[in-house]
């Protein structure tokens, strides 16, 4: 059985104010072709299909094409709601999607009703784990300890693998989470804390240590068992934890910590397995195109404007990093006019000017009026001061103060 592992869609979401659906739009028809030509039976999505709880119509509209094109090239749906998504607007008539090879899981107690799917080698069996928030599901079972995600996740794969026992078979786990394992510097600013509190790790130990399994009980007994795939989300570069257990990352950069990333998904062929999770699935890369590359471009904003090693980013999104000593007048306006789609500007100044410690009063003890503003304008502007013409300037202003006041 072959299965595409995707996650993270984020349908809606906008990129500096600007949407990103025709973007996304384009991405997904690749992953109908990349359906089409590997002969896809499943497609996985690992959660975050919406990026808000409260979608548009136009996301809605995105996500029903991309379900449809999909099943028309021969490939079912495993999908699970993630943190982003909600989980009663994401799973409204999946009772009937289902039905059409659309499988949408979102309800608490699902993880334990898996969709299992046949092949030439019998049943494979996917459980999908919604994102279970533990202050929201803990009283559905009130004799478990649920405070962390861990422990919940810890007692659902003791779950599943107890299911697994009994029904046997090759089996994929898709679950939303910060797995450790995963460098916390990896998540970007759109991987938002996934808890009130902070980052809630699992560690990936919960999905690979091996459990023994007797007669459906967890003990000492006669056989392990576990997934032969585990399709991660959340993290929106793509990892790998161990061979299988990995995260495919997000099909577009939604953050300049992205850029270079590459884009894709996990392509992951099951053969006949055991059902105990020792299978070693024949898995590979399938790249998908990025509609428009993102680039942090750092340099003075003379050089970024004329320089001809700049053509190439033209067309890209762009984050300008200036090192001008002096904060650029009117700095994006005039980057917009090569770089139509820069959407960031940062001032920082290659040469920092380190003020002298002193209080506004010492700063200007002693000091006329012209001197005054002289040494403000060189504080605020890095150490840069006055030119002649604004030194005549300041001058001319403050004589013809004086002169209203005596006439006055």
């Amino acid at each position: 059985m072959k299965i595409l592992h995707t996650s993270d869609w984020h349908i809606g979401r906008t990129f500096h104010t600007h949407s990103t659906l025709g973007h996304l739009r384009q991405v997904l028809d690749a992953l109908v072709q990349a359906v089409r030509d590997h002969r896809i039976d499943v497609v996985a999505v690992a959660g975050d299909i919406f990026d808000s709880a409260m979608p548009s119509a136009d996301s809605y509209t995105l996500l029903a094409a991309a379900l449809r094109e999909i099943r028309e090239a021969g490939a079912q749906v495993v999908m699970t709601s993630g943190n982003h998504d909600s989980a009663t607007r994401l799973g409204f008539q999946s009772e009937w999607a289902r039905l059409a090879g659309i499988h949408v899981v979102t309800r608490p107690e699902q993880f334990l009703e898996p969709v299992t799917l046949q092949d030439e080698h019998g049943p494979v069996h996917f459980y999908g784990i919604p994102y279970l928030e533990p202050a929201l599901i803990r009283h559905l079972y009130p004799d478990e300890t649920l405070k962390t995600h861990e422990q919940v996740l810890t007692f659902v794969m003791r779950r599943i693998r107890a299911d697994l026992a009994v029904r046997g078979g090759r089996s994929v786990v898709l679950s939303h989470c910060f797995a450790a394992g995963v460098a916390v510097a990896e998540a970007t600013d759109v991987e938002r804390d996934i808890t009130a509190g902070g980052l809630d790790l699992v560690p990936v130990s919960v999905f690979t240590n091996p459990v023994f399994i007797n007669d459906g009980f967890i003990n000492d007994g006669a056989k392990s068992v576990g997934p032969d795939y585990v399709a991660l989300g959340h993290i929106h570069g793509r990892a790998v934890l161990n061979d299988r257990v990995r995260y495919s990352g997000a099909p577009l950069h939604y953050s300049f910590s992205e850029a270079g990333k590459p884009r894709g998904g996990w392509l992951v062929d099951l053969g006949p397995g055991d059902g105990r999770g020792g299978h070693e699935a024949q898995i590979e890369w399938v790249d998908l195109p990025v509609p428009r590359r993102l680039s942090v471009l750092t340099g003075e904003i003379d050089a970024l404007l004329t320089d001809d090693s700049f053509d190439e980013f033209t067309d890209d999104w762009v984050s300008a990093i200036l090192t001008d000593q002096v904060r650029p007048l009117d700095g994006m306006r005039r980057l917009q006019k090569r770089f139509p789609h820069c959407v960031t500007l940062e001032h920082r100044p290659f040469i920092v000017v380190q003020s002298e410690v002193a209080t506004y009063g010492e700063r200007i003890y002693r000091q006329n009026d012209l001197e005054i503003v002289a040494g403000f304008l060189e504080f605020v502007r890095n150490g840069v001061g006055q030119t002649d013409f604004e030194r005549d300037l300041v001058a001319e202003i403050l004589a013809a103060s004086d002169l209203l006041e005596v006439t006055e």
